[in-house]
């Protein structure tokens, strides 16, 4: 039997190791607790990823049957499940890296240029070398650079370019100084609005026969002339000085044909602006000619060759005509610059200007081409304006700003 004594502790001692040992338990449980439940996340992961493959092959096995049977059906359809396929994998995620946006530069539409404004010039004569700025400004295309048209044209009478201006028929004529003088006093509303030629080219070619020294032996001779200043302005006042009137000369009408009426008519002599190429033209005839210069028997210098508007039409015009004459101080820079090519180019241009007599005066003509066509010698003008009119051949004294203008001026 057990000890009394013992049975009598008891009571002491068993609460005592229940004390001890309850939290040792409660630690122990715990731990088995969290390493069973350490040990099922992976098992169930693992039953989950294994339950997901099975389902993944059973519905490939199943899709691969369908499309089977599809393609059967429809063989159309095959091209359609590769595209299908092609989407998926494109849906796959790309391992290429990002890359940056890019923009697109597209040229910018092509601005149209401004129409060309049209000029109509007409030229006062055939085409020939004096006429050189405007032949190779407009074949060189400096013009339309400018934004202008020009058409030159040629008249079938001298007399006409400025009587067309004056009637608003054309934009320019191509004229002489002399002329000018002698229209706006008649009335038209002329102005010069260019200089092509800085010097004379008007003279006096006489049969060099010994029987003509000067003017003074002008009186009873057969006389050509071509242009209306040279019957009313340049013969009288070169034979008024030796007491002779125009009426005591023999005039003949020439036109554009002085060399012709030379030979057929046995002029003896003839007021021309072509003094330059018309002695050589002469002497290929047979005709030896002697040249008086005006302004060595008391005119006073003068442009030979001239660009003139309308006066009444010019505010609208000044724009287009600033450019023009830009054109023609870059072509006269460019003929003074390469004066061979510039004699070739004009050849090429106008074959018909391509003569020995010409070619002749090409160099001499090439000296009086103005550098500066806008350019006005207002003293010049003055000047010549003044002579005419004391010579009694004009009736009223124009002031210059009626007779011409600057238009590069500022």
């Amino acid at each position: 039997m057990p000890d009394p004594a013992q049975l009598k502790r008891l009571p002491i001692v068993v609460p005592a190791l229940i004390g001890i040992m309850a939290p040792m338990i409660l630690m122990a449980a715990l731990m088995t607790a969290l390493t069973i439940a350490l040990m099922t996340v992976p098992i169930m992961a693992l039953a989950q990823q294994d339950s997901a493959s099975a389902g993944t092959e059973q519905n490939a096995s199943a899709g691969t049957e369908q499309n089977d049977s599809a393609a059967v059906a429809d063989p159309d359809n095959t091209a359609q499940d590769a595209a299908s396929a092609e989407l998926s994998e494109s849906s796959e995620p790309s391992t290429v890296v990002d890359q940056p946006p890019r923009v697109t530069l597209t040229p910018p539409e092509p601005i149209t240029p401004p129409p060309l404004k049209p000029l109509k010039i007409m030229l006062d004569w055939y085409p020939g070398p004096q006429h050189a700025a405007l032949l190779i400004a407009q074949h060189k295309g400096l013009m339309e650079r400018q934004g202008l048209q020009v058409t030159l044209s040629t008249p079938a009478d001298p007399t006409l370019p400025t009587r067309l201006l004056a009637a608003g028929r054309i934009d320019l004529a191509v004229s002489r100084q002399p002329l000018l003088h002698l229209q706006v006093d008649q009335g038209l509303p002329l102005i010069r609005i260019g200089t092509l030629v800085d010097l004379p080219l008007a003279g006096l070619l006489l049969r060099d026969d010994g029987t003509m020294e000067s003017p003074a032996q002008l009186a009873g001779k057969r006389i050509g002339y071509s242009v209306e200043e040279s019957r009313e302005l340049l013969l009288p006042a070169l034979l008024k000085p030796h007491g002779i009137a125009i009426e005591e000369l023999e005039l003949v009408d020439v036109n554009f044909s002085a060399v012709i009426h030379m030979v057929d008519e046995s002029l003896d002599g003839v007021m021309t602006p072509q003094r330059l190429a018309l002695p050589r033209r002469l002497g290929d005839e047979g005709i030896t000619a002697r040249l008086l210069n005006l302004e060595e028997h008391g005119f006073p210098r003068h442009e030979g060759l001239i660009l003139v508007a309308n006066r009444d039409r010019l505010g609208g015009q000044k724009e287009s005509l600033r450019r023009l004459l830009e054109a023609l101080t870059e072509a006269t820079a460019w003929s003074l610059e390469h004066p061979e090519e510039a004699w070739a180019l004009l050849a090429d241009i106008e074959p018909t200007l391509d003569t020995p007599a010409n070619q002749d005066a090409w160099p001499a003509m090439l000296m009086r081409l103005s550098a500066r066509p806008a350019a006005l010698d207002q003293g010049g003008y003055r000047r010549f304006e003044a002579f005419l009119h004391e010579q009694g051949l004009l009736e009223t004294l124009t002031p210059v700003d009626k007779l011409a203008v600057d238009l590069g001026a500022p």
